[in-house]
């Protein structure tokens, strides 16, 4: 979703257009004009870029530069009072509502001084400025919004990440307490029947089957107890895809975005389904190559495994039924498409998964 807003972003940089209305308009026309108008976007575009990749610097190396920037090409071409609505962006964008809608007040004045001072003739005059003074306030107050939603959004992801890493913490304490008790007695018990079997000789033979049993069950509970709390995560198996199908002579290609940035449980979820997509192409499609594709699109965060197998239309089994109601409870969902070879694509909320 992000990145959909950052291409929108560049099509802002249409209204620059609005310089243009009076060179091309105004037959006394000449040369400087026009050089007044590459100034201009010259000067502006670099700051506008600055803007949206280093918001902590918009004040002083974007805000104020484009006001001044702005007053000083306005007098002579009133299309430059786009200028301002840019600069209201800012603001919105870099500053608290209470100090933009200050910078607001400041540049609509600052346009009303425009709307006297200035050497273009009226009401030419007014048709550049007014439409300015208009959306300085409608672009600066819904910039301010959509900064402050992202500002909740980023503070609730940061809650949500302390609500996770807190019962992680919680969850490690609880199987350690668990490790605790289970292996002081099991070990107690070795212990003690390793003890009788340097006693008494005679009965080695029964002893150590009982230590054996004893210790094979303690290792079945260890399994139990740390299986409820390792989480699987994407990387891991994605080396572990790479080396099954290798194995089996399938050429593995993996295509991840790496600013992809997957918040814990929606990882191990997609883990889970990687390695149940990864095991039927293993099992079942007599490929030749395997496919795994991580990226975001539309809104969603995408996990495709395309295989050039056989394809399965076959009825679905355990495995792909607990995919889907894994990637169900997250929002998200699964489709299967098996005409040439195999495709599973594992769709989730770019929200819940980032």
């Amino acid at each position: 979703m992000r990145k959909v807003a950052g291409i929108s972003r560049w099509f802002h940089l249409l209204y620059l257009g609005n310089l243009l209305w009076a060179p091309i308009f105004d037959p006394a026309t000449n040369w400087a004009d026009w050089v007044l108008v590459a100034v201009v976007a010259a000067a502006f575009i670099p700051m506008y870029v600055l803007a949206w990749q280093r918001p902590d610097l918009v004040r002083w190396r974007c805000l104020v530069p484009t006001v001044v920037l702005g007053a000083l090409a306005t007098p002579f071409n009133t299309g430059a009072a786009v200028l301002f609505v840019y600069a209201a962006a800012f603001a919105g964008l870099a500053e608290s509502r209470r100090v933009a809608m200050r910078w607001f007040v400041g540049l609509s004045a600052l346009i009303c001084v425009f709307g006297v001072v200035s050497v273009v003739e009226l009401p030419y005059r007014l048709w550049g400025l007014l439409p300015s003074l208009i959306f300085l306030w409608l672009v600066g107050i819904l910039q301010v919004e959509w900064a402050e939603r992202e500002g909740e959004a980023d503070e609730l992801r940061i809650r949500n990440a302390r609500v996770e890493h807190l019962a992680t913490l919680a969850e490690r304490e609880r199987i350690a307490r668990d490790l605790h008790d289970l292996l002081g007695h099991t070990l107690t018990a070795i212990i003690v029947r390793a003890q009788l079997v340097a006693a008494d000789p005679a009965r080695a033979q029964e002893e150590a089957a009982e230590i054996e049993r004893t210790a094979r069950a303690a290792l079945s509970e260890i399994r139990d107890a740390v299986s409820g709390w390792r989480s699987a995560s994407l990387e891991t198996e994605l080396e572990a895809a790479r080396a099954a199908l290798t194995s089996l002579g399938v050429e593995v290609v993996v295509r991840q975005d790496p600013d992809l940035v997957i918040v814990g449980s929606t990882e191990h979820e997609l883990a889970l389904a990687l390695r149940e997509a990864v095991t039927n192409v293993a099992r079942h499609a007599n490929a030749t190559t395997c496919h795994i594709g991580i990226e975001a699109r539309d809104g969603e965060l995408r996990l495709v495994i395309a295989d050039d197998g056989v394809g399965n239309h076959a009825p679905e089994g355990n495995g792909l039924m607990g995919m889907r109601e894994r990637i169900a409870a997250l929002g998200g969902l699964v489709r299967r498409t098996g005409s040439a070879g195999t495709t599973v694509t594992i769709a989730v909320p770019l929200r819940v998964a980032t």
